[in-house]
């Protein structure tokens, strides 16, 4: 069996014993369950992209993007807080600084240590509202950031703030309230047991061995648009456990088509991709509703959890590109719809 096979195997294990089971107690969880994150460990699934010599799995995108679709039709919730840790197992897995290799990846890679992200403050339009002043001993942030997942289950957060030349610092941030770091949890109408806060600085200090990478923002542009599909693996797994749980006929040759797309994108098709799988999603988690009929209301109903995760897959990972096709699309079917009335 190859290595890539078994690393999908891994993820279906834990998907269907203990994700899908435990995904209406989760959803209903004021954070996450430990247990759920922990089997992810157990499975070697926090080190996925992480190298094989530092205990990872060094998957390749397209098995990457397989078991986020597996763990995400299983429970977006968990897979959502799991997500975002790859960005620190990337970051430092890439820097420059061996001592920072020496002392991050191993733990990060095993899931003794673990990582949320925050960088969505980045795609605001106007003055950036984090910032990285440079010290002696390191960098002080200043500003807000108003995304960060998992608080509570997570180490450190992997931060990206805007330097005075307009740089991206990126710095590995102890995930604990202080004087000068405070968060405020938000209320979400779906995967609310994420725990997602957003995140004040105030003068907050960061030591200079702390630094994974700064990069000019043009370059982080780049490399946020190139990763856009990777988003789209969300929303065609929840497509995907919508169709299994009506009869799997239902959507799957449209959800094997999406994949095909979303999985080897050109740069003119990735933004309809995505939108294509957002909207895909909404439309199984309809059907399922429709499906289960007045069942689907109850609170311990599959269905109900899904159609909520359906729509915030809809926000999530958005750009103003991604949101002006999405408008568009959904009002061409409402045009099509009135035509046949």
């Amino acid at each position: 069996m190859s290595d890539n096979a078994e690393t999908l195997l891994r993820a279906e294990r834990v998907a269907e014993e203990i994700l899908f089971p435990g995904a209406l107690e989760t959803d209903a969880s004021p954070v996450v369950p430990l247990d759920r994150l922990d089997a992810l460990a157990a499975e070697g699934l926090y080190g996925l992209f992480g190298p094989v010599e530092a205990g990872g799995l060094g998957a390749d995108p397209v098995t990457g993007a397989e078991v986020t679709e597996i763990l995400a039709g299983a429970c977006l919730t968990s897979s959502f807080v799991w997500t975002q840790h790859h960005s620190a197992v990337l970051a430092v897995a890439g820097a420059q600084s061996e001592t920072l290799r020496d002392q991050w990846l191993t733990p990060l890679c095993r899931g003794d240590l673990r990582a949320g992200v925050a960088f969505a403050g980045l795609r605001r339009p106007g003055p950036p509202i984090l910032t990285a002043r440079p010290t002696a001993g390191g960098w002080v942030l200043q500003g807000n950031a108003p995304w960060v997942t998992g608080w509570g289950r997570i180490d450190v957060v992997h931060t990206a703030a805007r330097d005075l030349e307009g740089n991206v610092v990126w710095l590995l941030v102890d995930a604990t309230e202080s004087p000068t770091l405070a968060v405020e949890r938000l209320q979400l109408a779906a995967v609310n047991a994420s725990a997602t806060v957003s995140a004040s600085f105030e003068a907050h200090e960061v030591s200079a061995d702390r630094l994974t990478l700064t990069e000019p923002f043009d370059a982080w542009l780049a490399r946020d648009a190139s990763g856009l599909a990777r988003n789209g693996s969300f929303p065609l797994g929840v497509a995907r456990r919508c169709s299994a749980l009506i009869g799997p006929e239902l959507f799957a040759p449209e959800i094997a088509a999406c994949r095909r797309l979303l999985h080897a994108p050109t740069s003119e098709s990735v933004v309809e991709a995505r939108c294509w799988a957002a909207e895909l999603a909404v439309r199984a988690a309809s059907a399922l509703v429709a499906h289960g009929g007045g069942r689907s209301l109850l609170t311990n109903a599959q269905a109900q959890r899904l159609a909520r995760e359906a729509m915030f897959l809809l926000v999530f990972g958005q750009t103003p590109s991604i949101r002006q096709v999405q408008l568009h699309r959904f009002g061409r079917a409402f045009d099509a719809i009135a035509l046949q009335l």
